[in-house]
C-alpha cells in the first residue's frame, strides 16, 4: 500500500511540475514563472492522424544525447520501418546541435534544450512539424508544447525535462556541500567534476557571486572569469560524457559532480552507492528538451515518424523509469514508477522545487560566444 501511495503521489507531482515547468522554461528571471506568450500550432488540440509514410530502405541521422539511442525508446518506429537504417551522432551540450547545423552537418532530427529553440527557429534552421501526422501529439502537454511554437508554427516536440544539481558521494566527503559556492572548498581539491559548458560555467559562477547571470556587465564578466579560474585546482575532470562521469563517481575518483543529471542520480542509486543529489541554496538548474527536424533534412516523413515514436506513451514511460526525467506525454504518466528514494532525492515531492530552480534561458549570439570564449580560456588554464 505504501508503494502504491508513493507511486500515485509521484504521478500527481509530475503532472503539476510538468505544467509549472512550461511556464518557467520561457525567458524570465531565474525564479519567475511567466506564462507562455505563444500558443502551440492549431493541430496540438485536435490532430487528424493521417497515414504514416510507407516503409523504406532509407536512413536517418539523429543528432542526440548519448543513451537516447536505446531502441526501447523508439520501438514503434523500429517495428514499422525495419529496413530503415538509423544512425546517431552524439552531442555533449545543446550548443553542439546549433553549431553542427550551422557548419553544414546533415541530420534528420535534433534534440537540444529550450534555450536554443527560439534562435534555431528564428534563423530558419528548422522545418515546422506537421503534428496532424503524429498520433501521439494529442496527449502531449499543451503547456509544454507551447514552448516550441513560434510564429504560429510548431517547430519543437517537447520530450523531457530535468535538473542539473550537485551529486555527492556521501561516504567519501567529510562535509556534504550545501551551495554551488562549496565547489570552491579546498577539502574537495582534485575530486570535483565540472560540466563542459560555457553557459553552465557562467551561470554557476554568476550565481555564486550574486549576479543575475543573464544581465551581467563587462566588469562582472571579468569577475566571473576570475572566479572560474580559481575553481580549476579543485577540478579533477571536465565532463561531457554521462557514462564517463558515472564511472568516475563509482570508482571514487569523483566525490562531487557538478551539474549532474537526474539519470546519473538514478544510476548511482541503482548501483547501491551512498549518494545525495543536492538542491543547492542558490537553486538547481533546469531544462526542457525536445525534438525538431532540420530544414536540410531530406527524410522529413521518416523523421516525423521517429519523433512520434519517441512520444509513444510506453516508450516515454520506459524512458522516465530508466532516467528519472519528467516527460511530456500525459498518457504515459500512469506507467511511471520512479523509486521512492529518487522521488525524495530529486525533490518531486516538493511543490516549491520549480520556483527554486534556475531554468536555462534564451541567449543572444553575442552572449553565447562571449561565455564560450571565457570557458575555453579557463579550461586551457588547467
Amino acid at each position: 500500500m505504501r508503494t502504491q501511495r508513493i507511486h500515485w503521489m509521484t504521478l500527481s507531482i509530475l503532472v503539476v511540475v510538468s505544467l509549472l515547468l512550461a511556464a518557467c522554461a520561457a525567458p524570465a528571471a531565474p525564479t519567475a514563472a511567466p506564462v507562455a506568450t505563444e500558443a502551440p500550432a492549431a493541430a496540438t488540440e485536435a490532430p487528424v492522424v493521417t497515414e504514416a509514410p510507407a516503409p523504406t530502405t532509407g536512413s536517418l541521422i539523429l543528432l542526440d544525447w548519448a543513451s537516447y539511442e536505446a531502441p526501447d525508446y523508439w520501438t514503434t518506429f523500429a517495428k514499422a520501418y525495419p529496413d530503415v537504417k538509423v544512425d546517431f551522432s552524439f552531442m555533449s551540450e545543446s550548443a553542439d546541435s546549433y553549431a553542427k547545423l550551422k557548419s553544414g552537418f546533415k541530420a534528420d532530427t535534433v534534440h537540444p534544450c529550450s534555450n536554443f529553440w527560439k534562435i534555431m527557429a528564428d534563423e530558419n534552421m528548422l522545418a515546422p512539424l506537421d503534428t496532424s501526422k503524429m498520433k501521439n501529439w494529442k496527449d502531449v502537454s499543451p503547456s509544454l508544447a507551447a514552448q516550441g511554437a513560434f510564429g504560429g508554427k510548431q517547430y519543437w516536440a517537447p520530450y523531457e525535462w530535468g535538473f542539473e544539481g550537485i551529486l555527492v558521494r556521501k561516504d567519501l566527503v567529510q562535509k556534504v556541500p550545501e551551495s554551488w559556492a562549496d565547489l570552491w572548498d579546498p577539502q574537495y581539491k582534485g575530486h570535483v567534476a565540472f560540466y563542459d559548458s560555457g553557459e553552465t560555467a557562467h551561470i554557476v559562477a554568476a550565481r555564486v557571486l550574486g549576479f543575475d547571470p543573464w544581465k551581467t556587465t563587462p566588469e562582472q564578466d571579468e569577475q566571473i572569469k576570475q572566479k572560474l579560474l580559481e575553481l580549476m585546482p579543485n577540478v579533477l575532470t571536465i565532463w561531457s560524457s554521462q557514462t564517463e562521469l558515472e564511472q568516475m563517481i563509482a570508482s571514487g575518483d569523483v566525490w562531487v559532480a557538478a551539474s549532474a543529471w537526474n539519470a546519473t542520480y538514478i544510476n548511482m542509486i541503482n548501483q547501491g552507492l551512498d549518494v545525495v543529489y543536492l538542491n543547492p541554496k542558490e537553486g538547481r538548474m533546469g531544462y526542457l528538451c525536445g525534438f525538431a527536424i532540420p530544414a536540410t533534412s531530406t527524410n522529413y516523413d521518416l523523421a516525423l515518424a521517429m519523433i512520434d515514436s519517441y512520444l509513444d506513451p510506453t516508450s516515454q514511460a520506459k524512458f522516465a523509469n530508466d532516467m528519472g526525467y519528467g516527460i511530456s506525454n500525459n498518457a504515459a504518466l500512469p506507467m511511471v514508477k520512479i523509486p521512492a528514494a529518487a522521488v525524495e532525492g530529486l525533490g518531486m515531492d516538493n511543490a516549491e522545487i520549480i520556483s527554486k530552480t534556475m531554468f536555462y534561458q534564451y541567449l543572444t549570439p553575442e552572449q553565447r560566444q562571449a561565455w564560450t570564449d571565457v570557458w575555453s580560456e579557463v579550461k586551457t588554464s588547467k
